[in-house]
């Protein structure tokens, strides 16, 4: 092997989170699914981190930007608006719509926790959609109230 690493999705982490004009989502919990998985950069898998209560799924899939870092020491989270779902892994050329601003409690310290939201590129049904406000009212309340319950049940 060379001296220089080479980039693969054995490590996604290290993806370039622009390509083109797009940008690259990395899955890691697929839409409709009660298990959230995470990326294990350590380990270099994905890993089962939670399991949600019955009843309640991921409204979209849910993923991130490689080579990013946000506030609360993670890679920048997508939630991803894409015909049917993907799996965890999947590279997801998508262009980015806006973003959902977001604080939680870790202890007694507030962070910021914005998830961006992005189109997947080669959607169908999303396809007409480019910005946030191209969004039904009542698509953005379910996606808050979604987010507000899961982050309520892990006490944060």
């Amino acid at each position: 092997m060379s001296k220089k690493q080479k980039r693969s999705l054995a490590d996604p982490t290290t993806l370039n989170p622009r390509s083109d004009e797009m940008f690259q989502v990395i899955i890691e919990t697929p839409k409709a699914s009660r298990n959230k998985y995470s990326y294990d950069p350590d380990q270099g898998i994905f890993t089962l981190s939670k399991v949600l209560p019955e009843g309640m799924v991921f409204p979209h899939d849910f993923g991130f930007l490689p080579r990013t870092l946000a506030p609360d020491g993670d890679p920048i989270d997508v939630l991803l608006l894409m015909d049917v779902p993907a799996f965890p892994g999947c590279l997801v050329p998508s262009r980015l719509i806006g973003v959902m601003e977001g604080e939680q409690l870790d202890g007694k310290k507030r962070i910021r926790n914005d998830r961006l939201i992005a189109i997947a590129e080669l959607s169908h049904a999303y396809k007409d959609w480019k910005k946030l406000r191209d969004l039904p009212d009542h698509f953005i309340t379910e996606i808050e109230a979604f987010f507000v319950n899961y982050h309520t049940l892990e006490g944060k």
